[in-house]
């Protein structure tokens, strides 16, 4: 085999490790009952003004469609973490706010995901993990 470039080598490597972590975070949150994506959902609903969020612009944090994201919300829904609220100005536009129930598990879910992401990451230094961070952003992540 030919060797491949720097760039692939870094997606190739971040693909795996994406699928390394989603694995490790999907089997600690599952105590709390939810996926990382799930979770996902109810983070950034928790960092939304007045918590809630519009579909679209909630599916294109995550990195979704807007029918993927509608598969995803309705199992929340039927547990009562998320719930629809409708805009009093346009009746074509709903939101999704986080719920009594999705504000308790995200808080506990929180505690969960910092322990294991200490625990992820415990071996690399604090100016390595900014670099890392600030590279992601800068590559279309949006948590700074």
């Amino acid at each position: 085999m030919s060797t491949i470039t720097p760039s692939l080598k870094l997606f190739l490597n971040l693909t795996t490790v994406q699928a390394l972590i989603t694995k490790r975070f999907d089997a600690k949150l599952s105590s709390h009952g939810i996926s990382l994506n799930e979770f996902l959902i109810l983070f950034h609903l928790g960092e939304a003004p007045e918590e809630k969020m519009r579909r679209v612009d909630l599916a294109e944090k995550i990195g979704l469609t807007a029918s993927g994201i509608t598969r995803m919300l309705s199992p929340l829904e039927k547990l009562g973490m998320v719930k629809r609220e409708a805009n009093s100005r346009d009746a074509r536009v709903s939101y999704v706010k986080l719920a009594n129930a999705g504000k308790r598990i995200l808080t506990d879910a929180t505690a969960t995901s910092e322990l294991l992401s200490e625990q992820i990451l415990s071996t690399l230094r604090t100016k390595k993990l900014d670099d890392l961070s600030k590279m992601l952003v800068e590559m279309g992540g949006t948590i700074e």
